[in-house]
């Protein structure tokens, strides 16, 4: 795995909402939680006590996890009209594998991978694949499903 956390601007946006939402009503729904539960009496046999408290604590997780991918991110350039020479972190790759028809794939950072909407990891084996070469070159990709042959035949 990479150390480095790559966001496109709109993850970054959207991390942050998500950030501002589990700080503000999330912690506040929490707190609600567990005060019912609290008084509801003995702790120690109270199984809404606990699940809070399990819950409270996947949330607070989460916020210092948010918090931290926020802080060490690099933010990636999405450059349009096919400026980009090399394949990098933030770009709109189209390849070809033989036999099949092209793909476009928009390579991101780990947090934002969507493989069923096109947004593949550079972390993701075909995401390693494609880093760093250029169209038309031919890369290797090894897929849990085998290696696989893809042909870079656009760039943006």
């Amino acid at each position: 795995m990479n150390d480095q956390h790559y966001l496109t601007s709109e993850g970054a946006v959207r991390l942050k909402a998500e950030l501002e939402q589990l700080k503000g009503p999330g912690r506040e729904e929490m707190a609600k939680r567990l005060r019912a539960a609290i008084q509801m009496g003995d702790l120690s046999e109270n199984a809404d006590y606990h699940k809070a408290k399990e819950d409270q604590g996947f949330l607070e997780g989460r916020i210092m996890e948010l918090e931290y991918l926020l802080q060490h991110a690099t933010i990636v350039a999405e450059i349009g009209n096919g400026d980009r020479e090399i394949v990098e972190v933030g770009a709109r790759v189209t390849v070809i594998e033989e036999g099949y028809p092209p793909e476009t794939y928009f390579l991101v950072g780990a947090q934002e991978a969507d493989p069923r909407n096109g947004k593949i990891s550079n972390e993701s084996p075909i995401g390693r694949a494609l880093l760093g070469h250029r169209i038309g070159d031919q890369v290797a990709a090894e897929t849990p499903n085998g290696i696989i042959s893809l042909t870079i035949t656009g760039l943006e």
